[in-house]
């Protein structure tokens, strides 16, 4: 996508699940012509972002002339009834931080690129709050979007699964969405930002599980299994491992066995 004739440029990147070796060659080559790398200071996974953001870096990027501005990512009210007003009012003070550190920052003749979890067209903002800020600022910018390996993708390939089966869809959701129940007319549910283990309290008897946190890092953990069988125990990992780091980021596929339906 390209807003307005400008020579500044934003690359967002996708840098993978957590493995440093998911890195594109075309994001190899983006990543050294980079002025400028922006970070948004997630809080609690500032270590481990800052670890791989400096070994991405260190191992990709030949030339040192690049520099590094982190920002902080604004408070996020969780609690709020209305969760999509919450989500947008958030979205809103992030495009704000972003729009500032691009006009400060990038001069005109220069690039910026913001590195991001997994793909950056799967649950990530960030090319949606590049086009807000567009449609509202008289900055000029083009913006290129460099694409990842996904959380999903290193979930199934983790598992040795292969995602869609033949004639068949693949839905994928939240947690929240999720809460409603296992779909009757999908056999197979990947569910990413589930908050409170919203597996934990299907009834289902007929679903597999085929859970992965920080899939693709050193930190991987995974199980899989029947679901009423192995939940209690994913339940508990998932504490286990919330605790040991301070946070957690899992992923999971749901798959309806059809010789049970």
């Amino acid at each position: 996508m390209i807003y307005r004739s400008s020579v500044r440029k934003v690359y967002v990147i996708g840098i993978g699940a957590g493995n440093p070796d998911h890195i594109t060659v075309q994001a190899v080559k983006a990543m050294n012509r980079v002025d400028v790398f922006f970070v948004i200071d997630k809080g609690h996974l500032k270590d481990d972002l800052a670890g791989l953001r400096t070994e991405l870096l260190s191992q990709h990027v030949e030339h040192g002339r690049y520099r590094v501005v982190e920002a902080s990512d604004p408070e996020r009210d969780r609690t709020a009834d209305a969760y999509r007003d919450a989500v947008v009012d958030w979205q809103d003070r992030r495009a704000e931080i972003y729009q500032q550190m691009i006009l400060e920052e990038l001069g005109e003749d220069q690039t910026g690129a913001f590195l991001v979890w997994g793909d950056p067209s799967l649950y990530d903002g960030t090319l949606r709050l590049l086009d807000r800020i567009a449609a509202r600022s008289t900055m000029s910018f083009e913006v290129e979007s460099i694409p990842g390996i996904s959380s999903v993708q290193a979930l199934t390939a983790a598992h040795r699964l292969i995602l869609n089966r033949i004639g068949r869809p693949v839905l994928i959701t939240t947690g929240r969405r999720l809460a409603a129940g296992m779909p009757t007319d999908v056999d197979d549910v990947v569910v990413m930002l589930d908050g409170g283990s919203a597996f934990a309290d299907l009834p289902d008897t007929d679903v597999d599980i085929y859970w992965g946190a920080y899939v693709g890092s050193r930190d991987e953990v995974l199980v899989s299994g029947n679901l009423q069988q192995v939940k209690d125990d994913i339940v508990r990992i998932r504490a286990e491992q919330r605790e040991r780091k301070g946070w957690i980021m899992d992923t999971y596929l749901l798959r309806r066995r059809p010789e049970e339906r």
